[in-house]
C-alpha cells in the first residue's frame, strides 16, 4: 500500500495522481468515441467515467502503483492518463496510455509511458512489463514499439482479442544510452 503521492516528470508533460477538478476533462475524453474506439468501443457516461477515476486511486491504495493524471506542463491541461495496473484477473503488470484526442500525434503517449516505464524497472524492481493492445489500434502500437516492446501473444481482454507487447528489464536497460 502507499501511503503518499507518486509524481514523475518528463520535459513537456507532469504524471501525478488524478484530483477531482479533474473530472470535467476526463470525462470529455472519456465520453469521445475515438479516444474510446479501441479500450471498450463505446465512450463512457458520466457515472463510467467518474468510476473509471476512482478506481484508478483504488489501484494506487491496493497495489502501491497505478495510472497518473496527464497534465501538459506548458498549459496545466489535463490531455490523459498513462499508468501502471495489474488488477486482479489481469494477464500481467501492464503499462497504458490514453491521450485526449487534441493531444494525438505530439509524442505525449511515448514520452510519459517511457517515463513510467522507467519508474516500473527502477523504482518498482518489475523484470517484465506488458501492454495490451487491439490490433487494429495502429497508433498504440507504434508507441509500444517505439518503447521496445515486441508481440509476445495475444489474449481476451474484457470480450475483446488483444495482442500482448511486452518489454524486460534487461532489453530496456540494453536500450538506454551510455551514461
Amino acid at each position: 500500500m502507499l501511503t503518499s503521492e507518486v509524481t514523475l516528470e518528463t520535459e513537456r508533460l507532469l504524471l501525478r495522481w488524478f484530483r477531482e477538478a479533474d473530472f470535467p476533462e476526463y470525462l470529455a475524453m472519456s465520453s469521445d468515441p475515438e479516444v474510446m474506439k479501441f479500450l471498450g468501443g463505446q465512450p463512457q457516461t458520466e457515472i463510467e467515467a467518474w468510476k473509471s477515476m476512482a478506481a484508478f486511486m483504488g489501484h494506487w491504495y491496493f497495489r502501491g502503483y497505478g495510472v497518473w493524471a496527464v497534465e501538459e506542463k506548458s498549459t496545466g491541461t489535463l490531455i490523459g492518463r498513462i499508468g501502471l495496473m495489474n488488477p486482479a484477473g489481469w494477464p500481467g503488470f501492464e503499462l497504458g496510455w490514453t491521450l485526449a484526442r487534441e493531444s494525438w500525434g505530439k509524442g505525449y503517449a511515448t514520452e510519459g509511458a517511457g517515463r513510467a516505464l522507467e519508474y516500473a524497472f527502477n523504482e518498482l524492481g518489475r523484470g517484465h512489463v506488458i501492454s495490451c493492445i487491439a490490433r487494429e489500434n495502429v497508433n498504440s502500437i507504434k508507441v509500444a514499439v517505439r518503447l521496445g516492446e515486441t508481440v509476445e501473444g495475444e489474449t481476451e481482454l474484457l470480450g475483446k482479442q488483444v495482442l500482448i507487447y511486452g518489454i524486460s528489464r534487461e532489453d530496456w536497460l540494453r536500450r538506454q544510452p551510455s551514461a
